[in-house]
């Protein structure tokens, strides 16, 4: 009897666990815990020690079927974290689903960036997220989302597998954004205009506060060859664009982080080093 192919195919189990906590002077790392291939880099201060920020690596450098991912961030009351990652996440073609589950929570005074960069979906991938993030008062977020679907660099278009995606946003227990997305490879609304417009990349950014007209017009006016635009709800202000290649979309997302972080957040945007290498 043939064992099934799955019984030969390792899956990767990956945890990590981070708090942040303020001492009055910094923000600290206060609990760091990791299982299976995922990590952070050492914490650094560019921009003092107000904020904290790390980078998250996946060591194996993609994703597969079966493999899991549970990342859960906790940011202590007052304190600043920034999370970013070293490049892109590739989410490889796979005979079943892979799956991240991310919670995120955000305690009354504390600050929360989420700026990963782009997340790759191959053809053929089974790409599955969930997302909860939970602000307490007036915690404050600014989190975005780049997804390329297919390497169309390499001939490849998104035309078999499945990416889905939940993203949940309470502030003290109250839904603030809730969103489902759920794209079929070869289904015709990545070509039609009502869809993706043959647009392989989509993203998303989502930040807390209000902002007046002349600073929505200026971020309206961007220079960039994306399609995409802002709408401001009560107390979220969301920004969305397609566009031919990631580095168009993590370009205007960073445009915008610029213009918004000392707006919204009250800090100059200083972009990590990590972006440049």
């Amino acid at each position: 009897m043939n064992a099934p192919a799955s019984v030969f195919t390792p899956n990767w189990q990956a945890e990590l666990e981070l708090a942040y906590g303020h001492d009055g002077a910094a923000t600290r790392p206060t609990l760091r815990r990791h299982k299976g291939p995922l990590r952070v880099q050492k914490h650094l201060y560019a921009e003092g020690p107000d904020v904290c920020q790390h980078i998250i690596v996946h060591p194996p450098g993609g994703i597969a079927g079966g493999d899991r991912l549970d990342i859960c961030a906790t940011v202590g009351a007052n304190a600043w974290a920034q999370l970013t990652s070293p490049g892109a996440a590739k989410w490889y073609r796979a005979a079943g689903p892979a799956y991240q589950q991310l919670n995120l929570r955000v305690a009354a005074g504390a600050t929360l960036e989420w700026l990963p960069q782009e997340t790759i979906i191959y053809s053929a991938a089974q790409a599955e997220l969930t997302t909860e993030i939970d602000l307490e008062g007036d915690a404050k977020l600014l989190y975005w989302d780049i997804i390329a679907l297919g390497r169309p660099a390499s001939g490849e278009r998104f035309d078999a597998g499945h990416f889905q995606a939940q993203l949940n946003i309470r502030r003290d227990g109250q839904l603030l954004w809730h969103e489902r997305q759920r794209v079929i490879g070869g289904d015709g609304l990545l070509e039609s205009p009502i869809g993706l417009d043959g647009k392989p990349v989509f993203a998303t950014l989502l930040i807390t506060g209000e902002i007046d007209n002349e600073l929505l017009e200026s971020c309206r006016e961007l220079p960039n060859p994306v399609r995409g635009d802002l709408t401001q709800l009560p107390g979220l202000l969301v920004a969305r664009c397609l566009a031919s290649e990631a580095l168009q979309a993590r370009a205007w997302l960073i445009d915008l982080w610029r213009l918004l972080r000392p707006e919204l957040l009250g800090r100059t945007a200083v972009p990590p080093r990590i972006w440049s290498t």
